[in-house]
C-alpha cells in the first residue's frame, strides 16, 4: 500500500476489446495540501451516479447523510469494537450508490466515508482494511492488481462471494476520505482486473476533484 503525501496521477486504461476508459478527469494530484473535509453535497457528487458508470441500472441514486450514533453505517464494520469506534465514531458523512447488470444481475456497489480531517480519515482506512482488506470478500480471497489509486488502496476478489459467483471488494482512502468498492455475482463472469481497476481510480479521481474544490467528473465510457 502507498502512504500519505504521495502524488498519483490517474492514466487511461489500456487498450482492448471490453476495456473501460476514464474520461472528464482532472488534473488527478493527491498531496495533502488538497485535502479538506467534505459536506454533505459534496459526498453526494463524490459517488458515481448513472453518467459515471454507463451500461450500468441504477438500484440506488447517490445519498448522503449524517450518521446515527446509535446505528452506524451499514458498511462501516471492523474486527473489534475498539477498531469500529476508530472507524465509525468520526464520519461526519456518508453515502453509497449502486448499480447492476442484466441477465447475470452482477452487483456493482460504492460507498464513501467523509471525515474531518486526514488523521481521522487515515486511521479509520487502518481499521476498516483489517476486516475489508482479506478474505472478508470470500473464501480464498486473493489480491487484485488496480495500479497506484489514492492515498491507500487495498483490493481482493473471492471466486465465490456472498451472491454464490465472483466477487471484488476494493477499500481506498483519498485525503479525509475512505471509499468502497464492491462487485458481485449470481453468474460466472468476473469482473476484470481492468475494470475493478477502473472503477477505483474513477472513484478516486471524484473524491480527489471534490477535495480541489472542484465538481467530481470523472466517469467510465465504453462497455
Amino acid at each position: 500500500m502507498s502512504r500519505v503525501g504521495k502524488r498519483w496521477y490517474i492514466r487511461g486504461a489500456a487498450a482492448g476489446a471490453a476495456a473501460l476508459l476514464l474520461a472528464g478527469c482532472g488534473s488527478g494530484g493527491g498531496d495533502d495540501a488538497a485535502a479538506k473535509a467534505l459536506g454533505k453535497a459534496e459526498v453526494s457528487s463524490v459517488l458515481p451516479d448513472a453518467k459515471a458508470v454507463p451500461g450500468w441500472r441504477s438500484v440506488l441514486t447517490p445519498d448522503a447523510q449524517e450518521p446515527n450514533p446509535e446505528f452506524p453505517p451499514s458498511v462501516c464494520l471492523s474486527v473489534n469494537k475498539k477498531k469500529r469506534a476508530t472507524a465509525c465514531d468520526h464520519i461526519t458523512y456518508w453515502g453509497a450508490s449502486a448499480y447492476a447488470h442484466k441477465p447475470d444481475g452482477t452487483s456493482l456497489n460504492f460507498w464513501t466515508l467523509a471525515y474531518k480531517d486526514e488523521k481521522s480519515a487515515d486511521a479509520a482506512y487502518d481499521a476498516l482494511a483489517e476486516y475489508y482488506g482479506g478474505d472478508r470478500v470470500g473464501v480464498g480471497a486473493v489480491p487484485v492488481d488496480i495500479g497506484d489509486p489514492g492515498s491507500e488502496h487495498v483490493a481482493n476478489r473471492a471466486e465465490m462471494g456472498t451472491m454464490g459467483g465472483p466477487a471484488t471488494i476494493t477499500q481506498l482512502r483519498v485525503g479525509t476520505t475512505v471509499l468502497g468498492i464492491s462487485t458481485g455475482t449470481q453468474g460466472k463472469k468476473t469482473v476484470s482486473d481492468q475494470e475493478a481497476k477502473d472503477f477505483a481510480a474513477m472513484f478516486a479521481e471524484r473524491a480527489q476533484q471534490a477535495q480541489n474544490g472542484e465538481k467530481p467528473s470523472s466517469a467510465l465510457t465504453g462497455q
